[in-house]
């Protein structure tokens, strides 16, 4: 199997991206794999070093993720989680893959747009090749644009790494509420979002963007529309992280944005991945 190919949405303002491989419903409890060999997989040799911060194994699992579920993975940037969640769960279940919508966007380029209208047939092709299906069982749309029988079927709504970026574009309400109308009455948010430090201001970490916010903020959100929290876990914490570095989270790796010649690298690498809290909501009544 080739590996994933992903656009970097992170970039580019995506498109949301359903796909399921065509399996007898009786097959599906033979067909579903191990975590563990997707974990183990050749795709993935670029990924692993990353497991210790990210915890792929635990964090599915405190989201009580199956691989017969429908997840839907918002914002899949570089495609580190889909490289995970998409062979575990396409031979029994679906994975989703969804963004904002790209219109009425700010381009800096006219490139930067280009690459964001095109994105649909690009990643259909492309994960349809990695994957080893036909386009034609890749279907892409934008948040605004979302399938009415998509409505209601739902498990999971993964979103990694992303609530700042919503709440500095002004972008969580839409993505939110399209997440509760996908959900089903019992589906759950799992979310892993960059953790501010006890007793930061919203000035510092709500209205700049440092990648880092208080869990407060990030609850208030989702209360605003339409979820509550259910659960809570440390899976992702790094007590060595402070969270109040000047140039934010991408200070450490693995981005490391101060640079190579800066004399402290060695202690952000050896601090290793962000601080980060892990959350699970649920519907409200």
């Amino acid at each position: 199997m080739k590996p994933l190919y992903l656009a970097s949405l992170t970039a580019i303002a995506g498109a949301a991206l359903t796909v399921s491989a065509p399996v007898a419903a009786d097959d599906h409890a033979a067909s579903a794999p191990a975590l563990e060999d997707v974990l183990a997989h050749e795709r993935r040799d670029g990924d692993r070093a990353r497991d210790q911060y990210r915890n792929p194994v635990e964090t599915l699992a405190f989201f009580q993720i199956e691989p017969n579920m429908t997840v839907a993975e918002y914002g899949p940037g570089g495609g580190w989680y889909t490289r995970v969640l998409a062979p575990y769960l396409m031979p029994a279940g679906k994975y989703i893959a969804f963004n904002q919508d790209s219109d009425g966007r700010t381009y800096r380029t006219r490139a930067q747009e280009a690459r964001s209208k095109g994105w649909t047939e690009t990643f259909k092709n492309g994960l349809a090749e990695g994957m080893g299906v036909s386009a034609d069982d890749v279907t892409a749309f934008e948040t605004d644009e979302m399938p009415e029988d998509a409505a209601g079927t739902v498990d999971r709504v993964v979103i990694f790494r992303s609530m700042h970026g919503l709440n500095i574009g002004n972008s969580a309400d839409s993505v939110l509420k399209a997440a509760r109308m996908m959900l089903k009455d019992d589906g759950m948010v799992g979310v892993v979002q960059h953790r501010a430090p006890d007793g930061a201001s919203y000035d510092d970490y709500g209205a700049r963007q440092r990648g880092y916010m208080r869990k407060a903020d990030v609850v208030a959100i989702f209360e605003a529309n339409g979820f509550e929290l259910a659960a809570e876990s440390e899976i992702n914490a790094n007590a060595k992280d402070p969270a109040n570095w000047e140039r934010g989270v991408w200070t450490l790796p693995p981005v490391l944005a101060t640079g190579q010649d800066d004399p402290k690298r060695a202690e952000y690498i050896a601090i290793g991945e962000s601080d980060r809290m892990t959350l699970l909501f649920k519907k409200a009544d």
